[in-house]
């Protein structure tokens, strides 16, 4: 299991959750001594983006934004 210090941890925060979110542990430092481990959440599995995209074209089917054009619309939730 990777070990990271409190320092990097909190700077590259990001970083080490997408590798947790892989399936990784990863054990926090402070000092050299482990205080916490990041950890993936049991039964959650990441879904095929094939799979993913598939569900909003089905979700899309059948629903329409009217008369408003798209991009009045993303602009509208802009403000």
């Amino acid at each position: 299991m990777p070990r990271v210090g409190a320092y990097e941890a909190k700077t590259k925060l990001a970083n080490l959750l997408e590798r947790v979110a892989e399936g990784e542990y990863i054990t926090i430092t402070k000092h050299g001594v482990p205080v916490a481990t990041l950890a993936p959440v049991p039964g959650r599995q990441q879904r095929p983006a094939i799979e993913v995209i598939a569900d909003l074209r089905a979700f899309r089917r059948g629903r329409r934004l009217g008369r408003t054009p798209l991009k009045k619309l993303i602009e509208e939730g802009r403000r």
